[in-house]
């Protein structure tokens, strides 16, 4: 029987987590949209200030997962939490718990330094992502609708600093 794990991902993991945002994107029709590099990914998340961890899953020492997050803080709790920006399983491997491991693990990297919390955003359109992430426990915030800005947008409101 092959070995699995969950383990905390190192910038020789760049290029598999990588691939494995592709493999969002494929799955939600939206590849095109990724301007993301692994460079990017071995700069942002393994550098002297990262924006993120990552969790790998792997199985048989091939990666099949990731769970990719970032520290959050909610001033109405009082408490750090994570944000799960990206949960990828290869699809292959669906179905054999390692995205509610992964949520787990997050979890419990979180509680370690105090985190009660976990939020992240699902597609509107991912309807089987939607029912795992209720059978996981996870409720749709009603009360909340994400806004964001970007580009041409972004740039200029950056811009309007006295």
């Amino acid at each position: 029987m092959a070995s699995s794990a969950i383990r905390l991902a190192t910038s020789e993991d760049a290029g598999a987590i990588h691939a494995m945002i592709l493999g969002i994107g494929a799955v939600l029709g939206q590849a095109h949209k990724i301007a993301g590099t692994v460079e990017d990914i071995r700069r942002w998340g393994f550098g002297p200030d990262p924006a993120f961890e990552a969790l790998i899953a792997e199985e048989g020492g091939r990666p099949v997962g990731l769970c990719l997050y970032f520290r959050s803080f909610s001033t109405w709790r009082g408490r750090p939490g994570a944000y799960v920006q990206d949960l990828y399983v290869d699809p292959a491997c669906r179905g054999g718990g390692w995205g509610r491991r992964l949520l787990a693990a997050c979890a419990a990297r979180s509680a370690e330094t105090g985190g009660a919390y976990i939020r992240l955003s699902v597609d509107a359109a991912n309807i089987a992502a939607q029912g795992f992430y209720a059978r996981a426990g996870f409720r749709h915030a009603a009360d909340d609708l994400i806004h964001q800005i970007d580009g041409e947008d972004f740039q200029r409101l950056a811009g309007e600093v006295d």
